[in-house]
């Protein structure tokens, strides 16, 4: 294994706008590599990248995965692949699932197919956790699945299915990421369909009582950006063929109940606000589509492609919180 990323690479990153995507771009310009970000910005954000717009090595390129030219023009003299973009959110794509399918399925085939003709060395995506459906074995292994239980969990279940096929028949080298509850710097806060770790942040800084979905007993491995940002970088370092066209966990591999999250954020956020720690939680019903239990087996990324997450949820806390204290306003971005 390989340590440290050839500053001399040419990578693109799709998505590269959005919460996780601007992270890894940062991180690959920090050392010292050309990096190419698409974005549509329907999800992503101009202020996400806007530390390092005018950096030479950055280049934008606003532009859908949908649409074939706008995938061959970003895979132009490219290495290697950093696919980000997709519609997520189960609700949203419960909402409107033609359109989830649209960009997760038809988007991430035209990027196979324009990836596969530039011959880029090698195409990492984002995979999700959702694709475990209704398994109920923890934690979870790559090799043991259920049925989707969301539009969304169908497309990212379509995204490997498609992703091995090009891998066997084209010998496109792919490497699938399956994402856990991923939260940190830049996560924002707004919409419906935001993330729970900074919805219930805005929540709690506005004095309002975080909302549960069901009991609170449901769990999750949240994963700190970084962790993932380490997971994509190593997936570009591996030069084991055994490595090749497979998919790995991503994830901290230890399970927080939502419950435990709240009462955690409670806890860090009342060091800036005593008020906080008062703020009662509120308990719902449970949200179509979701998960109940969700851990991961990370065994297999540690053995093939060297991952090895630093960051645990309460130190992933502690340094995503002073982001949002500077950076949010009554529940705004600013």
């Amino acid at each position: 294994m390989i340590n440290k990323l050839n500053p001399k690479l040419r990578i693109l990153v799709t998505g590269g706008a959005g919460f996780i995507g601007s992270n890894i771009c940062e991180e690959l310009l920090r050392n010292g590599n050309y990096v190419r970000c698409l974005d549509n910005l329907s999800t992503g954000s101009l202020s996400n990248i806007s530390s390092f717009r005018n950096v030479k090595r950055f280049d934008f390129i606003q532009g859908d995965i949908r649409d074939l030219s706008v995938c061959y023009q970003s895979c132009n003299n490219i290495d290697y692949v950093l696919h980000q973009a997709a519609l997520g959110s189960v609700p949203r794509s419960l909402e409107n699932p033609i359109n989830t399918n649209d960009v997760n399925i038809t988007g991430f085939l035209n990027m196979l197919v324009a990836a596969k003709d530039y011959n880029v060395k090698r195409f990492i995506y984002a995979a999700s956790s959702s694709t475990y459906g209704d398994s109920k074995a923890l934690p979870k292994t790559e090799d043991v699945i259920g049925k989707p239980l969301s539009p969304y969990a169908v497309t990212k279940l379509v995204n490997e299915l498609y992703a091995d096929v090009f891998s066997k028949t084209y010998g496109l080298e792919t490497i699938g990421l399956r994402y856990f509850n991923v939260f940190g710097k830049l996560q924002n806060p707004d919409g419906p369909y935001a993330a729970v770790i900074p919805k219930f942040v805005v929540s709690l800084l506005n004095h309002h009582s975080p909302k549960v979905n069901g009991d609170g007993t449901n769990s999750r491995d949240f994963t700190h950006v970084s962790n993932v940002v380490q997971a994509n970088i190593k997936a570009i370092l591996v030069q084991d063929k055994r490595a090749m066209n497979m998919v790995y966990n991503v994830a901290y591999g230890e399970r927080t109940t939502i419950s435990e999250l709240a009462s955690l954020l409670k806890q860090y956020l009342s060091e800036y606000d005593t008020r906080i720690s008062g703020i009662p939680i509120t308990y719902g019903k449970e949200r179509v589509g979701d998960i109940k239990h969700s851990q991961a087996s990370i065994l297999k990324a540690q053995k093939l492609i060297g991952y090895n997450p630093k960051i645990d949820i309460g130190q992933g806390l502690k340094l995503t919180i002073p982001w949002y204290m500077e950076n949010l306003v009554k529940g705004d971005v600013v």
